[in-house]
C-alpha cells in the first residue's frame, strides 16, 4: 500500500475521532454526577502535570529528530500523545465528578486568565486533528508532507501543552 492509500485509508477515522473527541468531551462537561465517596481533588495538579510531561517530550523530540534519531522522536511523539490523552481522562473525570474552578482573581490577571484558558480551549480542539494528520503523514512514510505539517502542529501543541499548565497554574489558590 502506497503512502497515499495508507493516508487515505485511516483519513474517515482520524475526521470522526477530530469531531467526537470535543462532542463527547463537551457532553460529558456538562453532567455534575459525583460517584460515590470518590474524591477526584487530587487530580488537578497531576493533569496538569500530563501538560508539562507533553511540554518536555515535545521539545525533546524536536531535538531528536533534529539529531537524525528518529526511533527516538517517533517514541516520543507516542509518549506526548499518552501523556495528552491521560490529561485529557482526568481532566474530564474530575470535572465530571467535582465541577469546575472558579477563578478568583480580579482586574489585569483576570484578563489575562481568561485570554490564556480561551486560547487554550479553542487550540486544544483544534490541535487533534493537526497531531493526527501529522502523526498520519509519518507513520504512511509521507515524511515531507509530515516535515510541513510538523512546523504547524508543534507550536500550537507546545502552546495548548504549556498554557494548561499556566492555567492549572492561576486555578492553583482557588481549588
Amino acid at each position: 500500500m502506497k503512502a497515499n492509500e495508507k493516508e487515505l485509508s485511516v483519513r474517515k477515522w482520524v475526521i470522526a475521532v477530530s469531531i467526537a473527541v470535543p462532542l463527547v468531551v463537551a457532553v460529558l462537561l456538562g453532567i455534575r454526577e459525583p460517584i460515590g465517596n470518590l474524591d477526584t481533588t487530587f487530580l488537578p495538579p497531576i493533569y496538569a502535570a500530563m501538560n508539562g510531561l507533553t511540554a518536555i517530550c515535545l521539545v525533546a523530540a524536536v531535538i531528536a529528530i533534529k539529531n537524525e534519531k528518529r526511533k527516538l522522536h517517533e517514541n516520543l511523539i507516542k509518549l506526548c500523545m499518552a501523556f495528552s490523552l491521560l490529561f485529557l481522562l482526568m481532566y474530564v473525570i474530575y470535572h465530571v465528578t467535582t465541577g469546575h474552578t472558579v477563578y478568583g482573581g480580579e482586574g489585569v490577571s483576570k484578563a489575562i486568565y481568561f485570554f490564556v484558558l480561551i486560547t487554550h480551549i479553542a487550540l486544544s480542539i483544534g490541535i487533534l486533528p493537526i497531531v493526527l494528520f501529522t502523526y498520519v503523514k509519518a507513520w504512511s512514510g509521507n515524511y515531507e508532507a509530515h516535515k510541513k505539517w510538523a512546523k504547524i502542529a508543534f507550536p500550537l501543541w507546545l502552546y495548548v501543552a504549556v498554557t494548561g499548565v499556566i492555567v492549572y497554574l492561576m486555578l492553583r489558590p482557588y481549588y
